[in-house]
């Protein structure tokens, strides 16, 4: 790399330029050389970052930042910032990803000390720079002014933003509804607007939520929806995170041959910029690529999959999912009836209470995951209780932990700058 770009101090002081919010520059001075070079060097990075080329857009958006000053193009800087931060995201370059956050948060409050009043587009930058550090209740409250400072200042763009950040926000807080509620918004605002590429974004996050809520089918719609609107603008890097997240959700349906092969897809194609996708591709596909499993148990999103009768929800069976984990995750183990009532029921074992709930509560768990016809396969009887069948191959998904402890700077490469 030509330029590297090491404290906020590197790039004060050069020639003006900035950004609207179509991304092109505006001159606040007469056209010079320097300024043309700006402008081509930050159109050529996001050409090359929408068709994947992490390398080339780093080099020009480095180079875009050289011919920046501060204060007036303060945003126009947090901007670029953002896109080199997701760059080294998803390289997994932690350290350069922390300095551009180090150096993002320097500039903020350098701008604060310089605006009049702080309007939407600084309270959008302080959610992202929020985000950034992991502070998302922080973010929540920042996105949440942004939207109402757009309101206030008739902005619809900057208001379809903040509205997909909360969305965002609430998916990776685990608040589901509340997302689902701000993401149908976003999309009513989108049906006015053209952003075509926000749009497709929105589908992919849209897909993600549903699938955590279990609603499958509705998922796969939404994720090829994105896929449609990404490809319309030729915009190739989110295009093996739909596949991915397409697989995910076909894992959780069951339909693990279907989803192996939507990795393979993905896996050939991606480039090499891409190692945090490659990793979370490399985990699935691991997961899932065993065609011996006889059972496969997601206590996370609390179902499982039996090799001959699919996928099978425990989302109201709650008592008969903590039995099957039990026994499953110790095969061969046998558990009594006061084994059984102290570690599921929590209480002292008492035959007038517990005898026939557990017979009942056994019986309905066989009905639901063992095949129709032929001998018990799965949860077996003997004199010293219950036991799980150790011949059985039974796999236990595993929540991808890339996500939790290497997602460097919390954000994904599909999230608006």
């Amino acid at each position: 790399m030509e330029t590297t770009i090491n404290s906020i101090d590197q790039v004060m002081g050069k020639s003006i330029l900035d950004f609207n919010k179509d991304d092109r520059f505006i001159a606040h001075l007469p056209e010079d050389s320097a300024r043309v070079e700006a402008q081509g060097f930050y159109r050529l990075a996001k050409v090359f970052y929408d068709k994947a080329d992490f390398e080339k857009a780093e080099e020009y958006f480095l180079k875009a930042l050289e011919k920046s000053d501060f204060p007036q193009d303060a945003f126009a800087m947090f901007k670029t910032y953002g896109f080199l931060i997701r760059i080294c995201s998803e390289g997994l370059r932690e350290t350069e990803a922390n300095k551009y956050i180090k150096i993002s948060s320097d500039l903020l409050e350098k701008t604060v000390t310089t605006l009049p009043t702080l309007h939407s587009e600084y309270f959008y930058n302080a959610g992202l720079l929020s985000t950034y550090k992991g502070e998302f209740s922080e973010a929540h409250k920042n996105f949440n002014q942004a939207y109402r400072k757009a309101q206030m200042e008739n902005d619809p763009e900057m208001m379809s933003k903040a509205l997909y950040a909360l969305s965002t926000n609430s998916y990776q807080m685990k608040n589901f509804n509340e997302a689902i509620t701000t993401i149908n918004q976003l999309s009513e605002l989108l049906n006015i607007l053209k952003k075509d590429y926000l749009k497709g974004s929105m589908h992919l996050l849209w897909g993600n939520i549903l699938r955590e809520t279990g609603q499958y089918v509705e998922a796969i719609t939404h994720l090829d929806l994105s896929m449609k609107l990404l490809h319309s603008k030729r915009c190739w890097n989110l295009h093996n995170y739909i596949l991915l997240n397409k697989g995910i959700t076909l894992k959780k349906m069951g339909e693990f041959s279907k989803a192996l092969m939507i990795f393979n897809i993905a896996q050939n194609s991606v480039d090499d910029n891409f190692r945090r996708l490659q990793e979370l591709m490399n985990n699935e596909v691991d997961d899932v690529n065993d065609s011996s499993v006889d059972l496969y148990l997601d206590r996370h999103n609390r179902v499982i999959h039996e090799k001959s009768l699919g996928v099978i929800d425990f989302k109201h069976r709650f008592v008969l999912l903590e039995i099957l984990f039990l026994l499953a995750q110790n095969p061969g183990t046998y558990y009594n009836k006061d084994d059984l009532a102290k570690m599921i029921w929590k209480d002292e074992y008492n035959p007038l209470i517990h005898d026939k709930l557990i017979y009942t509560s056994i019986s309905r768990l066989r009905k639901l995951i063992e095949p129709k016809g032929g001998k018990r396969q799965y949860i077996l009887r003997g004199k010293d209780g219950y036991t799980f069948n150790p011949r059985v191959n039974a796999r236990f998904h595993k929540e991808n932990e890339l996500v939790k402890n290497r997602n460097i700077a919390n954000i994904e490469i599909s999230s608006p700058v």
